[in-house]
C-alpha cells in the first residue's frame, strides 16, 4: 500500500511539473516573437539599441535570429520566424507573391560601399560600374559573401548589370559567411568586397582597408519588414511592425550611430 501511494504521488508530481513547464512555454510563446533578420542590423548594434525600447513599451520580448536575408526568408517559409527584417527587395516581393506574407513595409535604408586596400590600385570614386570593371579587368582579389544574403544578392546584381561573370576573375572567392567575417577575410587578403556601410563603420579591425567607392545611387540599400503569414503570435508581430514604423522609432533609428561615428548608420524610410 505504501509503495502504491509513493508511486501515485510521484506520478502526480511529474504531471504537475510537466504542466508547469508547458504553461511556462506557452506563456513565453505568447509574449515573445522571433525576428529573423540580417547580420547587418545585428552586427552594427542597431537591434541592441532599439529593441529594449520595444520590450519596455509593449511587454513583448524579441528573440533575434541573425542570418543572411536568404536564410531569414527560409526561416519564414518554414514557419520558424514571426517577423522578417531584411534587405533584398526582389526576394521580399517574391516572398509576398508566393503567399508567405500579406505585405512588405518600408522601414529604413542605408547604402553599400566597396572597400579595398589603400594602395591606390583603385582611387576613391562614386561609380560602382567603374570600380567593378577595374576589379575584373585587373584580376584584383574580391571576397564575396556567397551566402544568398541581401549583400550577396546586390553584388551579383551589380555584376550582372555590367554583363560580367565575376568568376572570370581568378581572384574572386566566396567566404560563405556574414559581413563581419567577410570583412576580416578581405582585410587579411588585402582584397576588395561589397559591404553595408553600417557594418563597415562598426567593424573594429579594418587594417589597411578604406572605402574606394560610395554614394552611387546603385548602392542604395533599403530594408523592409514583413509579418510571416504562419505566425502564431499575430498580435505581437503586428505590434512590432507598427512600432518600428512609428515616428518615435524612426527617429530612434535615425539617431543610432551619431554619437559614436558622427553619422547615422540607418535612415528612416517608413511611409
Amino acid at each position: 500500500m505504501k509503495k502504491k501511494f509513493i508511486l501515485f504521488t510521484t506520478v502526480i508530481f511529474i504531471v504537475l511539473v510537466m504542466s508547469l513547464l508547458l504553461l511556462s512555454a506557452c506563456s513565453e510563446r505568447d509574449t515573445s516573437i522571433v525576428l529573423a533578420t540580417t547580420t547587418s542590423t545585428y552586427d552594427s548594434g542597431l537591434l541592441d539599441y532599439i529593441l529594449p525600447v520595444f520590450t519596455e513599451k509593449t511587454g513583448w520580448d524579441v528573440r533575434v535570429v541573425s542570418v543572411g536575408t536568404g536564410a531569414a526568408m527560409q526561416l519564414g517559409r518554414d514557419g520558424e520566424a514571426d517577423v522578417l527584417l531584411v534587405h533584398a527587395r526582389s526576394q521580399e516581393d517574391a516572398f509576398v507573391a508566393d503567399g508567405f506574407a500579406e505585405a512588405r513595409y518600408d522601414v529604413m535604408y542605408n547604402d553599400f560601399v566597396v572597400v579595398g586596400p589603400s594602395d591606390g590600385l583603385i582611387s576613391h570614386n562614386t561609380n560602382v560600374a567603374t570600380t567593378f570593371t577595374a576589379i575584373l579587368e585587373q584580376h584584383l582579389p574580391f571576397v564575396s559573401r556567397g551566402d544568398e544574403s541581401g549583400t550577396h544578392t546586390r553584388e551579383l546584381s551589380l555584376w550582372s548589370k555590367l554583363g560580367f561573370d565575376p568568376t572570370d576573375n581568378e581572384g574572386y572567392i566566396e567566404s560563405g559567411s556574414g559581413m563581419g567575417d567577410t570583412l576580416g577575410m578581405t582585410a587579411e587578403m588585402e582584397a576588395f568586397t561589397l559591404a553595408d556601410r553600417a557594418t563597415w563603420l562598426s567593424y573594429p579591425n579594418k587594417r589597411n582597408l578604406i572605402i574606394v567607392c560610395e554614394n552611387d545611387p546603385e548602392l542604395l540599400n533599403p530594408y523592409g519588414v514583413i509579418i510571416v503569414s504562419s505566425t502564431r503570435v499575430q498580435k505581437g508581430a503586428e505590434l512590432f511592425v507598427d512600432w518600428i514604423r512609428s515616428a518615435e522609432t524612426q527617429e530612434l533609428i535615425r539617431s543610432f550611430g551619431i554619437e559614436e561615428f558622427g553619422q547615422s548608420l540607418f535612415f528612416p524610410d517608413s511611409k
